[in-house]
């Protein structure tokens, strides 16, 4: 059984608890385990991922969180180096799924959040899952 940690940007708790959610079912229906962690925002998260990864204790990842644009620049600043900071994690081998939803609303965050609509987190943990397993594949 491999472990995996779930890193969320708490700050949008209604719709975390949803994503947590879809991770959280789509690692155990594979038959893993989780914990979760929480960290200020969405640029924290890359951040913790690798801080969690010198451990040793996890087996992959999932990033969670939401980003809702607002009037300023800073949405995409936090989109984008959130993302290119899992990716980078990712290039370098570890088994990430990048459940950060950027949106322009709330109302788009409750779809694509909720597990019975888009269900991104799970589809986020489906990412680090297959992920794992291809790193399995090719190290034996």
């Amino acid at each position: 059984m491999a472990r995996f940690l779930i890193v969320e940007a708490r700050f949008y708790d209604h719709l975390n608890d949803m994503l947590i959610s879809g991770a959280r079912s789509a690692i155990e229906a594979a038959g893993h385990a989780c914990e979760v962690l929480t960290v200020p925002g969405a640029l924290e998260v890359p951040g913790a991922i690798a801080l969690a990864s010198e451990s040793g204790h996890y087996d992959g990842y999932v990033g969670i969180g939401v980003v809702i644009r607002g009037e300023t620049y800073h949405f995409e600043i936090v989109a984008g180096e959130s993302a290119r900071g899992i990716m980078a994690l990712t290039m370098d081998g570890m088994a990430i799924g990048n459940g950060i939803v950027t949106v322009e609303n709330e109302e788009q965050a409750l779809v694509r959040a909720d597990p019975q609509q888009k269900d991104k987190g799970g589809e986020a943990a489906k990412a680090a899952l297959a992920l794992y397993d291809l790193r399995g594949r090719f190290a034996s």
